[in-house]
């Protein structure tokens, strides 16, 4: 069946990145709509696709799934070949709490490190809340990082990777100290196809003025 991705602008849109990155590795073919964000009419613009006014959403034919981490579980349930979630039970269920606690938590990691996806920035001074959010993912990567030998959060490319990939985003662009082990993993996921062609997009972007 076909899908249609709407995203937002990709220079900024964090939460439409996760969804495109588990598209990607699951092999399905897609169409994308990207919506303006930061625009007049960004919101009506959304409401086309989606009853939320936001993005990302998923179309599959006249279905509409909308929310970056319930559309990774609908292609986890559609493309079980890919393995979006870790085999094992454990490891499933503590890459769930991962994904869980980046869905709902660190808003001043939000707020202040904004994704700006291609360019690079100064670090602004961080709020104590920030750096304990920082502190928390950091220490979270190096947690998983050290039980793996495949070099994402839980061996092999899952959704949790695809929740966490716009900060590793965010840490690239505004220089954020980390450890060799993190550095690593922040490098695997950026060089990654799905995440260079997000860049050329997020790029041709800011070069039309778009972001």
């Amino acid at each position: 069946m076909k899908y249609t991705l709407i995203v937002g602008t990709k220079n900024w849109s964090s939460w439409s990145l996760r969804p495109y990155l588990a598209l990607r590795h699951a092999g399905a073919v897609f169409e994308e709509v990207v919506v303006p964000l930061r625009a007049d009419t960004t919101t009506p613009d959304i409401l086309k696709y989606s009853p939320t006014g936001r993005v990302p959403a998923l179309k599959i034919g006249d279905i509409t799934i909308w929310d970056s981490l319930a559309i990774c579980e609908t292609l986890n349930d559609r493309h079980p070949q890919a393995h979006l979630w870790p085999d094992d039970a454990i490891a499933r269920a503590t890459a769930r709490a991962y994904a869980a606690e980046m869905h709902s938590g660190f808003p001043d990691v939000r707020d202040q490190l904004s994704m700006d996806f291609v360019r690079r920035l100064p670090l602004p001074a961080l709020r104590d809340a920030t750096k304990a959010q920082v502190a928390r993912i950091l220490e979270a990567w190096e947690t998983t990082l050290s039980g793996t030998k495949d070099g994402f959060l839980f061996g092999t490319f899952s959704i949790a990777d695809c929740m966490y990939a716009p900060v590793v985003s965010r840490f690239t662009t505004y220089g954020v100290e980390v450890s060799p082990r993190v550095r690593a993993y922040m490098e695997k996921m950026m060089a990654l196809p799905a995440m260079q062609d997000w860049g050329k997009a997020s790029q041709a972007e800011v070069d039309a003025g778009l972001a």
